[in-house]
């Protein structure tokens, strides 16, 4: 297959979407509701914003002999908590993580826009050779999970959902149908109660 400049573009566009996608999710949270873990595993709402973050320096800087500028910016980048970029520590505000995930989105775009698309990297936590197609691929796919994840966990929060402002993708009903709809989808799901 040969790829084009113009592939870069769309690939650039749908890597920017599930980005987009994670902040706004943050628009209108207290620094409370975008940290508190909604699943019993922990997840929440800027703790994504960071791993995004992360994952977007690894994929786009490491696998390709980038380095993010400032390393002192990402003191968990390699820190022994397993956990370190899922959360965001009594130190680190919400916009400074989304700034820094704004800042991150450059360095991503000028790896993508200087390198070819057949460009060879190598994912050391993989063990594996790529070329920034598969890479660029591979993140969009990750980011939209993850953007995904967000959205049901801002429902959670708030009731807000959807795929983009002014765009929820669902039905316009009012509380009460709301209701009745969550009432039929809950009696289907009782009738295969275990008996």
């Amino acid at each position: 297959m040969t790829l084009d400049p113009d592939h870069k573009t769309i690939l650039k566009a749908y890597l920017q979407r599930p980005r987009e996608s994670l902040l706004w999710k943050l628009d209108g949270l207290s620094e409370r509701e975008a940290r508190l873990p909604r699943t019993p595993t922990g997840t929440n709402l800027l703790g994504i914003v960071k791993h995004a973050a992360t994952m977007e320096i690894g994929y786009l800087g490491e696998t390709f002999g980038r380095s993010w500028p400032t390393p002192e910016e990402i003191p968990w980048y390699g820190s022994e908590d397993p956990q370190a970029d899922w959360y965001a520590t009594p130190e680190e505000s919400m916009e400074q993580i989304v700034d820094l995930y704004r800042r991150v989105w450059a360095f991503s775009d000028t790896t993508i826009d200087e390198l070819p698309l057949d460009a060879p990297g190598h994912v050391a936590w993989w063990g594996e050779d790529v070329t920034l197609f598969r890479i660029i691929v591979h993140l969009t796919s990750d980011l939209t999970q993850h953007a995904g994840h967000a959205d049901i966990l801002r429902e959670l929060a708030d009731g807000s959902a959807g795929l983009k402002p002014g765009t929820s993708n669902l039905p316009e009903w009012d509380d009460a149908e709301q209701r009745a709809y969550v009432e039929k989808l809950t009696a289907i799901a009782d009738g295969f109660a275990a008996g």
